[in-house]
């Protein structure tokens, strides 16, 4: 007789204790009847039990990525149900029945059953920390707890829309730039390794001297074609190290956003920035009423830059002990006059979010400028490096012809 396998699965399950101790945890069983048995045995009260969702498998369909457009459209959408007097749940529901990405529509459904099994929604978005950061965590709780929800939603929305735009900025300046550039260096490889020996096969019959232009560009392809393995693991692991060192360690961060604050044009960008993520940030804490310091915190962790990171830590240790932030701002050395002074204003009128906001517009404009400019200027240079790396091979390939020419 044939042995019948039962397969066991992961279930994710919150359920209280004999002494009404909210408790959750993961348990491994053949189906949810069985978990919620076991639990009972535990002396555990199952209140809600779900599957765990295998997202990776063999043949299975491949999981798309859960973006932060995703996350600011979640936001609106969930701020524009509320208003209209949709209930969480069903707004939630919604969301996730409406969603095109099914990573994003798993996510919200996993929000909506621990919501309904009694999380409240910060709670249940403080589970997923990769896509709801402790920012958006603090304004959903300061809502919940003045009864105005959809208004921090829509708030959160606005922020995360005006940042990812930020963000968009400062990548198309880094971007494109740094894509030529590789393009190029590809191409001067294919030349190296496929054209020049071409020619230098040709050059052998030719019995002359060859210019030392040509002798040396003929020495950097033999080394291409002898070595290229080693140049590109190089190259590879390079770039591996880079990725890793820039995302463990915190020193190599540091330095690598200070060097890059300091190069010309790109740094102004950066730096302008990070000036109006951190007012666009503290103007959305302060709107939801979230004490100056408690906010200061969170906008450091949502600074993106370390440097600016610790010249918030810095103003928010000053604030603490009862400093101003104009003052505790221009004690950082970090930020632009025009900010700190500006700050200074909103603290004397009472209005510190919207002179925060109005800070954050001046600076999102000044980026889109600077970068529309960076482009205009970087096409043309990026042209002439081209055309001179390229050029040169050519050159290079064509001074023997040129010599045995005027020789005959």
């Amino acid at each position: 007789m044939a042995e019948t396998r039962t397969d066991n699965h992961t279930f994710f399950w919150i359920g209280t204790d004999r002494n009404g101790t909210r408790v959750k945890g993961q348990t491994e069983g053949p189906n949810e009847a069985m978990v919620r048995a076991m639990l009972r045995r535990q002396n555990i009260n199952p209140l809600h039990v779900r599957k765990q969702t295998r997202l990776f498998g063999i043949g299975g369909p491949r999981k798309k990525k859960i973006r932060t457009g995703d996350i600011a459209i979640l936001s609106r959408q969930l701020a524009t149900m509320l208003g209209a007097g949709v209930p969480l749940v069903q707004s939630l529901d919604i969301v996730a029945k409406g969603a095109s990405n099914p990573s994003l529509a798993r996510l919200v459904d996993t929000i909506r059953d621990d919501i309904e099994s009694g999380l409240p929604m910060a709670e249940a978005l403080g589970e997923h920390p990769r896509y709801f950061d402790d920012l958006f965590v603090n304004l959903v709780a300061a809502g919940e707890r003045s009864g105005t929800l959809e208004s921090l939603l829509d708030k959160i929305a606005t922020y995360k829309e005006k940042t990812e735009a930020i963000k968009t900025k400062v990548r198309k300046a880094l971007f494109y730039p740094s894509a030529v550039i590789i393009v190029a260096i590809i191409v001067m490889g294919i030349l190296l390794y496929f054209v020049v020996p071409q020619f230098q096969s040709l050059f052998r019959g030719f019995g002359a001297d060859l210019p030392a232009f040509t002798l040396m560009v003929i020495g950097l392809s033999e080394t291409v074609q002898h070595w290229w393995w080693l140049i590109l693991g190089i190259v590879i692991g390079a770039g591996y190290g880079f990725v890793i060192a820039r995302r463990r360690s915190r020193r190599f961060r540091r330095a690598l956003d200070r060097v890059v604050l300091r190069v010309p044009v790109v740094g102004t960008i950066v730096d302008n920035a990070a000036v109006a993520r951190f007012a666009r940030t503290l103007s959305t804490m302060f709107a939801a009423g979230v004490p100056l310091v408690e906010a200061l915190d969170s906008v450091a962790r949502a600074a993106g830059n370390v440097a600016f990171e610790e010249a918030i830590d810095q103003m928010r240790g000053q604030v603490e002990s009862g400093q101003r932030l104009e003052l505790a701002m221009a004690n950082t050395g970090r930020f632009p006059s025009m900010a700190h002074q500006m700050v200074k204003i909103g603290e004397e009128a009472g209005a510190l979010d919207s002179m925060c906001g109005r800070v954050a517009d001046f600076y999102e404009s000044e980026v889109d400028a600077q970068v529309d400019g960076l482009s205009s200027l970087l096409e043309p240079m990026i042209m002439a490096v081209i055309g001179v790396l390229v050029g040169g091979l050519v050159i290079a390939m064509y001074l023997p012809i040129f010599k045995l020419g005027s020789v005959v």
